[in-house]
């Protein structure tokens, strides 16, 4: 019962937070947000028996892909909206960040608190290492080569987009 309260809760984070994500004005709150789902949608992959799927969210999406969004949000000066141009943010900005934060930090607490021997109510898959990079690089070796070659667009593009203008049209010229 516990597990399952915990899943439905971890869900509904990770959906408002996605959803805060995405109708923010200012980039770095945007961020934020997604970070906060990403540690939701971790806890849900640990909740249904992939412990590995759950580090490598917090590992490479909550840690390394965000850091790579704040890279590009800094190097193209990425500015929030006038009307938000204030240091102090006021109490309404902060309700939905603390309500989030204190979600995932009960449901954090709640899954900790389980007793292994009660929490049964789900059936837990387990892969090896093994089992697992077998059928990542043979069976869906194609979908890997995909997103790999993706995120080399988007950093080369970032690249361009992020280059002084004065560079930009000397190589136009020629």
């Amino acid at each position: 019962m516990m597990a399952t309260l915990t899943f439905y809760l971890a869900g509904a984070i990770a959906v408002i937070a996605t959803a805060l994500a995405i109708t923010r004005s200012n980039p770095v709150h945007a961020v934020i947000y997604l970070v906060n789902s990403f540690f939701a949608l971790a806890l849900l992959f640990y909740l249904l028996g992939a412990p590995l799927l759950a580090a490598w969210e917090l590992i490479i999406y909550a840690g390394a892909i965000m850091v790579l969004f704040l890279f590009i949000i800094m190097m193209l000066k990425l500015s929030p909206s006038s009307a938000e141009k204030g240091l102090v943010a006021t109490r309404g900005q902060w309700v939905p960040v603390v309500l989030l934060a204190v979600a995932l930090a009960s449901c954090t607490m709640l899954l900790t608190g389980l007793d292994p021997a009660t929490a049964q109510e789900a059936p837990r898959w387990h892969a090896s290492p093994r089992d697992f990079g077998y059928a990542l690089f043979k069976e869906y070796a194609l979908a890997v080569e995909i997103a790999s070659f993706q995120l080399l667009f988007a950093a080369v593009g970032a690249f361009y987009v992020g280059r002084p203008d004065k560079m930009r049209d000397e190589e136009d010229v020629v």
